[in-house]
């Protein structure tokens, strides 16, 4: 279930974000729940890429963003998400991925009973994201953010 598999290093991602999301023995006992706000540890970083391990009450969100021109994908790992990528909304269960480009823009929403965890990868490593509101016109750019932020 991929946004886009054409681009390797893309794929690569991916196939990180699944291999990680498949084996919670490497990072479950790391997890954190929280009903104030989503939870999320960085795992891994290095000059090409960085992992994200990120944890989902229900209800809890992103809102619509980007990720600063990064290509990305992320897998569920337990629970289940819904991604918004403005064409259209999906859900998807442990196991299922989405990969990105750089110009990506999408919301991802916990919308079931139960919590939820996801393994994310970026390249290059984030440095900026850009928050966005959905009006009848479209994306308004809200903010942006730096990685100081997180």
């Amino acid at each position: 279930m991929a946004a886009s598999t054409s681009a390797p290093a893309q794929t690569r991602l991916a196939d990180i974000a699944q291999r990680l999301a498949t084996a919670p023995d490497e990072w479950i006992h790391r997890v954190r729940l929280s009903t104030e706000e989503r939870w999320y540890e960085r795992l891994h970083q290095d000059d090409d890429h960085e992992i994200w391990l990120l944890s989902w009450m229900p209800g809890q969100s992103t809102g619509f963003h980007d990720h600063g021109g990064s290509r990305g994908a992320f897998a569920v790992a337990l629970g289940s998400l819904r991604e918004h990528d403005l064409a259209v909304e999906r859900d998807l269960a442990p196991g299922d991925f989405r990969e990105f480009g750089p110009d990506y823009i999408h919301s991802v929403t916990n919308v079931s009973t139960a919590p939820a965890i996801s393994v994310h990868v970026y390249s290059p490593r984030l440095t900026t994201m850009n928050r966005y509101d959905l009006v009848d016109g479209g994306l308004v750019k809200l903010v942006e953010e730096r990685a100081d932020d997180w």
